[in-house]
């Protein structure tokens, strides 16, 4: 079971040398967004779309809405051009 070894493994373990520390400049900088409030649709999708996102657990509307924003944000974007 990968999750159950990878549960075990001390964070000491845990090799940290590719990840840049945060130091107090990004904690200035920072901003605190609140996501926007979700709206109930109701809407048709494929039988085997939803199955796919279910099959990723609990979460899977909020998985959808994700895939859906950044296809938003992409389009949007490029259409600003």
């Amino acid at each position: 079971m990968k999750n159950a070894r990878l549960k075990a493994k001390p964070d000491s373990d845990i090799d940290y040398s590719d990840i840049p520390e945060l130091g107090p400049e990004f904690l200035r900088a920072a901003k605190m967004l609140m996501p926007e409030a979700a709206q109930p649709v109701t809407m048709r999708l494929d039988r085997s779309v939803i199955d796919f996102f279910k099959r990723g657990g609990p979460g899977y509307q909020a998985r959808i809405n994700a895939v859906l924003r950044a296809y938003v944000d992409t389009v949007g974007k490029a259409g600003k051009r």
